[in-house]
């Protein structure tokens, strides 16, 4: 059992573990208690949206976004294996949450890869991080694209939509002038609706910019 000294004065409350190694790795701390904006329009706002839309009759029934998840593959890390750690601490950067090397699940000759080297990286978002991120790419990033006139509607035909980004410099939390080599990524949104049609009313809801949204 602890103790302390009598007289002592107690100390004064520090920083937690996870807050030292979210600044170390360069994540953020997500404040108790705090609602994204996204997250407050999507109860407020598109649930009653979609509800009537669809003809739900409960509001389970409404789909939500479960999570979303940011690929980046790293083919030249054959070569350079300082180039996935740049990208995770990249990735890091973009969204505020540590992101993990990705490893080889086989050797490939032909490309020189072995099984286990780290060959890319990756993130999964989830709650208050997850709608932050989502506001920033609609808000700020995608319109950073050079003649950018809207994502294209392509589903899993599950649920599910992956959008294609080919440079991680549309992100402002990158500095352009310390970028080793441009990269593409996959973001990967998940939703809880059983049809591409509800997923994409869904996302239309939240601000994707779709090409193909009826005016």
């Amino acid at each position: 059992m602890a103790s302390t000294k009598p007289g002592a004065a107690p100390k004064a409350a520090g920083k937690t573990k996870a807050e030292k190694a979210a600044k170390t790795e360069g994540a953020q701390v997500v404040a108790k208690g705090y609602v994204p904006n996204l997250q407050k329009m999507y109860k407020e706002e598109i649930v009653g949206k979609l509800m009537k839309e669809f003809g739900y009759t409960s509001v389970m029934q409404v789909p939500k976004l479960s999570k979303i998840t940011i690929n980046q593959g790293v083919g030249s890390a054959t070569a350079d294996k300082k180039l996935v750690e740049i990208a995770q601490q990249e990735l890091t950067t973009i969204t505020g949450q540590r992101a993990v090397q990705t490893y080889s699940r086989k050797d490939i000759s032909n490309f020189k890869l072995r099984k286990g080297m780290p060959i890319g990286v990756k993130v999964t978002l989830r709650a208050a991080k997850m709608y932050e991120f989502l506001e920033r790419l609609i808000a700020i990033s995608l319109p950073r694209i050079r003649d950018f006139k809207g994502i294209n509607e392509k589903f899993d035909g599950k649920g599910n939509y992956t959008l294609g980004i080919k440079e991680q410099i549309i992100y402002p939390e990158i500095d352009i002038d310390k970028v080793t080599k441009i990269l593409g990524m996959e973001i990967t949104f998940v939703t809880s609706a059983s049809k591409d049609e509800e997923a994409f009313a869904l996302l239309r809801e939240f601000g994707l910019p779709f090409k193909n949204i009826k005016k």
